[in-house]
């Protein structure tokens, strides 16, 4: 493995931490889930799945406080 690899591969393994750690991966997610349980349906586009997951954190006051 030459070093600039390593150099790659490390900033892939730092990328795909940080997209998991703030939440960014979840449409991935949610995208991968909703086909591999049914191939017919269509997902959500990203812009609705956000609306959708921002209006339930919102919703249930033990996701988090929001002040404003």
């Amino acid at each position: 493995m030459t070093s600039a690899s390593k150099v790659r591969d490390a900033v892939g393994r730092i990328r795909w931490y940080v997209r998991e750690l703030t939440g960014e991966s979840a449409y991935d997610h949610y995208v991968a889930h909703t086909r591999a349980c049914d191939p017919t349906t269509e997902p959500m586009s990203r812009r609705a799945f956000e609306r959708s997951r921002t209006d339930a954190r919102e919703a249930d006051p033990r996701e988090g406080f929001r002040c404003c």
